[in-house]
């Protein structure tokens, strides 16, 4: 073998391990590359209109219609977090506050606004519309990096899917995962205090007490 041809495969052998090399330690890097505690599974909050047509007139809605929307109500296991809507091309005030009584069985108010559904709304019906919020978090639970190398000290693929799991699971209303609740800016102790404060300023009605003293003789 001349020294060129022996130079030649000398010098291909460093570069085909150091190729080799990389390509195993970037396959063994690229199995975790979250290196913070932020966790890559976070929960997605999905929304679903429910649709109900009903056949109004001058009174609003018949006792037929009404009972009709409580059993819809009751099939739809109504719970808090829902959002009911009407969808009435007339604007009938009979026919929502009608809604509204039904709606109030269940310990629900009626929300403000129409969101988009399918169809057209003809004159003479309205449409009653539940959207209700799911909240679940996609690809967990994740058990892929159990036999992985990590060289780049990252968190593992399911780092965060129990926490954020039984999160999305518990929470009332999904929708607060993505805005958080709204309030008056009245907590439980102010309210609690208004009674308490009640209490002391109030004008006695009964008889005040009087001191007596008896005379003891010898």
């Amino acid at each position: 073998m001349s020294t060129s041809m022996r130079n030649t495969i000398l010098a291909k052998v460093p570069a085909a391990l150091a190729l080799s090399l990389g390509l195993t330690l970037a396959g063994c890097g690229g199995m975790a590359t979250n290196r913070s505690l932020e966790s890559v599974h976070q929960p997605v909050v999905e929304k679903t209109n429910y649709v109900l047509d009903l056949t109004t007139g001058p009174g609003g809605l018949s006792l037929p219609e009404q009972r009709r929307l409580a059993g819809w109500f009751e099939a739809m296991n109504l719970r808090y977090g829902d959002k009911i809507f009407v969808d009435d091309p007339l604007a009938s005030g009979s026919t929502r506050a009608a809604v509204e009584a039904v709606a109030a069985r269940f310990g629900m108010l009626l929300n403000d606004g129409t969101p988009v559904t399918q169809g057209y709304v003809n004159a003479g019906t309205a449409r009653i519309i539940v959207v209700r919020a799911s909240a679940s978090v996609p690809g967990c639970p994740d058990w892929r990096s159990g036999s992985d190398t990590n060289f780049a000290n990252a968190t593992s693929k399911g780092y965060g899917c129990a926490v954020n799991s039984n999160l999305a699971a518990m929470v009332a209303d999904p929708e607060h995962l993505v805005h958080g609740a709204t309030g008056t800016g009245e907590t439980v102790v102010m309210s609690s205090n208004k009674a308490i404060d009640a209490y002391r300023e109030r004008t006695a009605t009964a008889g005040t007490a009087k001191a007596q003293s008896t005379g003891g003789g010898n």
